[in-house]
């Protein structure tokens, strides 16, 4: 019974998902492609995600931008707010590869798995909205499966 019941608490669980963002050093480009996940087009709240300013309401961080040399403790001190279980996706090529701005002589410091650990990257410059919300939905099972037992 109890197995029965902590399946259905992971299944609910799942279909409520706190994201926060975080821009460590980007063109703004997937900012506004994250912030296009919020409009009535593609409505976020529909699939159970929510965005948050506050890491400690998070379960998803999205990580945009190359990471500059000013967030390369910033990340990881952020990273360390947002509760267990939690994951980070990288959005678009800059925390991925550095993109454009990453060349001989300049101040980004990619990747950001360097940091903190990423589950995904979501690719592209910047990346589609339904790109975004799909990595999302897709690390929603995985991060919440046994949620209770891995809470501290």
């Amino acid at each position: 019974m109890t197995g029965m019941l902590q399946k259905f608490k992971n299944a609910v669980r799942s279909r409520s998902i706190h994201v926060a963002y975080v821009d460590t050093g980007s063109c703004n480009g997937c900012d506004i492609e994250v912030l296009a996940c919020l409009s009535p087009r593609y409505d976020l709240e529909q699939y159970g995600i929510y965005v948050h300013n506050n890491p400690r309401e998070a379960d998803v961080l999205l990580v945009i931008g190359c990471v500059t040399p000013q967030w390369e403790d910033k990340l990881p001190a952020i990273w360390e707010k947002i509760p267990e279980p939690k994951v980070a996706i990288a959005i678009g090529n800059c925390p991925v590869s550095g993109c454009v701005f990453n060349r001989e002589g300049s101040y980004v410091n990619p990747p950001a798995s360097k940091y903190i650990p990423i589950a995904a990257n979501v690719p592209g410059c910047p990346p589609r909205p339904t790109e975004i919300i799909r990595a999302v939905l897709s690390l929603a099972p995985t991060v919440f499966k046994d949620y209770e037992e891995k809470k501290p």
